[in-house]
């Protein structure tokens, strides 16, 4: 699996500024209908509901929110980079700018923790987290995150 197989490059937007969590899932929601066809609502609750059990902040203000939704066909992503950065109740307690959202169908199991962990581990380079801050171009943004793995796997 690739960054390339969860998401395109109209899966990325580039926005100011996010006043709570909920307004952020709502943005995540609304992002993920309008690409991959998932009901913002219930993306939104999915989202909201996991972050419930725990904040989905990884530190080094990333966040990884994800949850799983019956209408998923497969495994899918979107990725916001925020431009003022926002608290997000992380162990390291910086506040986060770049939120890639999994989305998955509710019985992809190994699926989704292996989109996950793909993820986990891409925003592990803090290289590439450098790259990504200083772009606000989507397609450059998407080519970021995508030509690691890419040259990762060759």
């Amino acid at each position: 699996m690739q960054i390339s197989n969860i998401l395109s490059p109209s899966a990325i937007r580039v926005v100011g500024a996010m006043t709570s969590k909920k307004r952020l899932f709502q943005e995540l929601g609304d992002l993920a209908h309008g690409v991959h066809g998932l009901p913002a609502t219930r993306a939104v609750e999915a989202l909201m509901e996991r972050e419930s059990l725990g904040p989905t902040a990884v530190g080094h203000g990333i966040a990884l929110p994800h949850a799983r939704l019956d209408d998923a066909s497969k495994v899918c992503g979107v990725f916001l980079r925020i431009e003022r950065p926002m608290e997000f109740d992380s162990a390291d307690r910086k506040p986060v700018d770049l939120v890639f959202a999994l989305f998955a169908p509710s019985n992809a199991g190994v699926e989704h923790l292996k989109a996950l962990a793909l993820v986990s581990r891409t925003l592990r380079d803090q290289t590439l987290c450098a790259k990504l801050r200083a772009n606000d171009d989507p397609a450059v943004l998407h080519t970021i995150l995508t030509e690691l793995a890419t040259r990762q796997a060759a």
